[in-house]
């Protein structure tokens, strides 16, 4: 496999491996969510300790408003978190 098709089965397998903890296993709970971001993102995000932080990220992924993410809102976050470090660490 080429390194992108690497990286998309990457995506592919963490957003399961915590989205089969709880409840619909093709989406995430805030819960799990939660641990996600502390456990994956720990270079890119700071930890969120407060359920007020871990609800807005929520409200602002959850476009379809059941609740919880799917795995295309979740494909958007990661875009936006990944062209956010691409243009920091590209600048000049």
């Amino acid at each position: 496999m080429s390194e992108l098709e690497k990286a998309m089965m990457a995506l592919i397998e963490v957003f399961h491996q915590y989205s089969r903890k709880e409840g619909d296993k093709r989406k995430l709970k805030k819960s799990e969510l939660k641990e996600l971001i502390n456990n994956e993102l720990t270079h890119f995000l700071e930890e969120i300790k407060e359920q007020e932080a871990v609800d807005k990220v929520m409200e602002t992924l959850d476009s379809d408003g059941d609740g919880e993410c799917d795995f295309q809102e979740f494909m958007a976050f990661i875009a936006m978190i990944t062209a956010a470090c691409h243009e920091f660490f590209t600048q000049e």
